[in-house]
C-alpha cells in the first residue's frame, strides 16, 4: 500500500468572512498523494479559536474592560472528483461567534455614546467553490512527490449587516470637524463591527498550491495560499490574505490497514490592511507566526481524520484589537 498521510484541514486566523482558510477545509488526505479516484468526497471539519488578547500596535496591553470575541466555524464539505487529477469542491462554512465589545455609537441629532455589547452571531458564511488540479505525480515504492493547484471563487452568502453599520459609523464620523485619516478612527472597541460579521458581501478570488513529499515513514508538506479581497456592495474591503504552511512528520503507524502520523506544522500568515469608502485603514492587518503538531489517521482508503494546535509565537498587529490565544482545528473525510 502507498503510503498516505493527511496535509489538511489546518484552519488559520478565522473570523468568519474576513478570513476563512477555505482551501484548508477542502484538502485531505487523499488529494495530499495524489491517490484518490473518481468519485464523490464528503468532509465535516470544526475549528475553534478564543480571541482574548488585547494588543495595541504588536503590544500587549490590560484593557480596562475585557473585550473578546471567540470563534467556532463549521466547514461542510462536498466534492467530486472527476479523474484522480481533477476535482470541485463546495464549502459550506456555518459560524458561531461569542462576543463582549465596548465602543461609541455617533449620531448626526445627537451627542456620541458610550455603549457595552455582549451576546453571540451565528448562521451562514460565505460559500466558496474550488477546483483543484494536480500538476505533478512521481511515486515509486519508498517515495513520492506530489503538487497540486487549487482555484475558485467566494460567493457573498454570509449576513454583512455588521459591515453595514461600520460604514454608516465611518459615514457620521467623517461630518464632524478634524482629520480622518483613518476610516476607523471612529471606533474604540478591541473587537471591530466588521470581526462579527458572517459575510464579507463581495465576491472574492481564492489561489493555492500544496507540495507533498515522502521518504519512507518521513514526510514533508507546505501549503501557498493566497485570498483576493474585492469591495463588498457595502463599501468594504477586506485586506487580502496570504497563508504559508507545513512541515516535517515522521508515521509512527503504517500498515495495510490504517496509518497514524506526527507532524511539526509551521504557519505564517500576512492579512492586508482593510478599505473603508475607498481609504485604506491604518488600524487593520497584521502579520503571524504559529507552530504547533499535527495529528492524522486514515483508514483504508476511504476515511481520514485530523486535529492539531497552532500556538502563536509572535502577532503583529497595526491597531488595537483582540488577537488569537490558540486555534484548535480539526475535521474527518470520507470518499465513497
Amino acid at each position: 500500500m502507498i503510503m498516505k498521510f493527511t496535509a489538511g484541514l489546518l484552519f488559520l486566523t478565522l473570523t468568519t468572512a474576513a478570513r476563512a482558510c477555505d482551501l484548508c477545509a477542502v484538502y485531505r488526505a487523499g488529494d495530499a498523494q495524489g491517490e484518490t479516484g473518481a468519485g464523490f468526497v464528503l468532509s465535516l471539519a470544526e475549528q475553534f479559536i478564543p480571541h482574548r488578547t488585547t494588543q495595541l500596535r504588536g503590544e500587549e496591553v490590560d484593557p480596562f474592560v475585557p473585550e473578546y470575541y471567540d470563534s467556532s466555524i463549521t466547514h461542510l464539505v462536498a466534492g467530486y472528483n472527476f479523474t484522480p487529477r481533477f476535482g470541485v469542491s463546495v464549502n459550506v462554512p456555518v459560524t458561531y461567534l461569542e462576543y463582549l465589545r465596548e465602543d461609541v455609537r455617533y449620531s448626526l441629532t445627537a451627542p456620541p455614546e458610550n455603549y457595552t455589547e455582549s451576546g453571540c452571531e451565528s448562521g451562514l458564511g460565505d460559500v466558496s467553490l474550488i477546483g483543484r488540479l494536480t500538476l505533478l505525480q512521481k511515486k515509486t515504492d519508498r517515495a513520492s512527490l506530489f503538487v497540486n493547484a487549487l482555484a475558485g471563487i467566494k460567493f457573498p452568502t454570509g449576513d454583512d449587516d455588521r459591515l453595514d453599520d461600520e460604514i454608516e459609523q465611518t459615514r457620521i464620523y467623517d461630518t464632524f470637524p478634524g482629520p480622518h485619516e483613518d476610516p476607523l478612527a471612529h471606533s474604540f472597541s478591541a473587537v471591530h463591527q466588521h470581526k462579527l460579521a458572517l459575510g464579507s458581501g463581495s465576491f472574492d478570488g481564492i489561489f493555492g498550491l500544496t507540495v507533498n513529499a515522502n521518504w519512507q515513514r518521513w514526510f514533508f508538506n507546505t501549503q501557498f495560499q493566497y485570498y483576493l479581497r474585492t469591495e463588498g456592495d457595502s463599501g468594504f474591503e477586506f485586506g487580502d490574505e496570504l497563508i504559508v504552511s507545513g512541515g516535517p512528520g515522521y508515521m509512527v503507524l503504517q500498515n495495510q490497514t490504517c496509518t497514524l502520523g506526527l507532524q511539526a506544522n509551521a504557519v505564517y500568515d500576512w492579512m492586508g490592511r482593510d478599505e473603508l469608502l475607498g481609504r485604506v485603514s491604518n488600524s487593520t492587518g497584521l502579520t503571524a507566526w504559529y507552530l504547533g503538531p499535527l495529528v492524522t489517521f486514515t483508514w483504508g482508503r476511504q476515511f481520514s481524520a485530523n486535529v492539531g494546535i497552532d500556538v502563536p509565537l509572535e502577532i503583529r498587529n497595526r491597531g488595537y484589537e483582540v488577537v488569537s490565544d490558540y486555534r484548535l482545528h480539526g475535521g474527518v473525510s470520507w470518499t465513497f
